[in-house]
């Protein structure tokens, strides 16, 4: 009998959610995503000290400068050498994300990602097999509408609301990540219960509406739903474009068996009742002031992969100081 990640694949694209190459290679996903958090992680594994010494020394050899100079341009170097080894495993896209703390400047955000994409190219990669992470911010959203007309396909990430995925649509992003373990924490803190059931996670209902909400009205915009917390979230969102997933939940589904049916279906999605919002700023902001979960949680999230890569920064200016 196929076990439940066999099944899974069967009817959702299974991304591997890490910056670890031995995982990707055992459970071969088609696409795979990083964070900071992942990457800063990865960097103090002994088995990737080569390629950090390769990026700073890069770097010094491109450029010069103080420690911390190196360090700051190693970061995207890294981004772009853990990348590379990605797309060396995978059959299909990674994303690379923009620094966070650019999330609430536009102009900041469109000049990183076309430097990412452009070191790619440098690499003989196509804009084709890169998703470019972003905030999804109003800033960051509005960057995203850009860069896709440019064909540079982003990944807007921290989406908690309905307000940030119908905007993420209507800016025509080839992708977003609802982070439905994340909102599972914040209700779960907020009103002391101490679990869900897989059908009432507050994180799966969330990608459930997004999902739905998309396919009743047409968009391509793909759902890809992210940081999950157990099983039951993810066999409960079967069926969804995409589930992106730990290296520890991805071995529970494979070692798990039984039925798994689908949850999310398109064709059904198209018979629902849902209105169709026309959203712009001043809708936006008003909404996500009004979603306390999405506004704690956005901050939260820009807030700790910012703090990552404040630890990888001087992780690196450590290491540059030794070359």
């Amino acid at each position: 009998m196929a076990n439940l990640l066999e099944k899974l694949k069967e009817m959702t694209v299974v991304v591997a959610d890490t910056g670890d190459f031995q995982s990707i290679e055992k459970f071969r996903p088609r696409d795979a995503t990083t964070n900071p958090s992942l990457i800063t992680a990865a960097a103090k594994m002994p088995v990737y000290a080569s390629l950090i010494d390769d990026a700073l020394a890069f770097c010094k050899a491109n450029g010069g400068g103080t420690p911390e100079a190196i360090a700051k341009r190693a970061i995207d170097r890294l981004a772009v050498v853990f990348g590379m080894k990605i797309l060396g495993i995978i059959p299909g896209r990674v994303s690379t994300e923009v620094d966070a703390r650019l999330s609430f400047d536009t102009e900041a955000t469109l000049e990183k990602a076309r430097f990412l994409i452009g070191q790619y190219a440098d690499q003989g990669i196509g804009k084709e097999r890169i998703l470019i992470k972003i905030a999804a911010t109003w800033e960051g959203i509005k960057a995203a509408e850009i860069l896709e007309k440019e064909g540079i396909h982003c990944n807007l990430t921290l989406l908690f609301g309905m307000h940030q995925a119908i905007a993420c649509a209507d800016a025509g992003v080839t992708l977003i990540s609802p982070f439905v373990g994340r909102i599972l924490d914040w209700y779960k803190k907020s009103t002391g219960k101490d679990s869900y059931a897989p059908n009432e996670d507050p994180g799966v209902v969330s990608v459930s509406r997004i999902y739905e909400y998309y396919k009743k009205h047409g968009h391509k915009t793909e759902v890809m739903g992210a940081s999950f917390r157990n099983m039951g979230e993810i066999t409960e969102l079967a069926g969804c474009d995409l589930l992106t997933i730990s290296p520890q939940l991805l071995g529970e589904l494979a070692k798990a068996e039984g039925d798994l049916p689908r949850k999310l279906d398109a064709e059904r999605a198209k018979t629902l009742d849902i209105a169709k919002v026309d959203m712009n700023e001043a809708l936006f902001r008003s909404m996500h002031a009004e979603d306390k979960m999405a506004t704690d949680k956005l901050a939260e999230g820009i807030d700790g992969f910012s703090k990552a890569l404040v630890e990888l920064e001087t992780l690196l200016t450590e290491r540059a100081r030794a070359i």
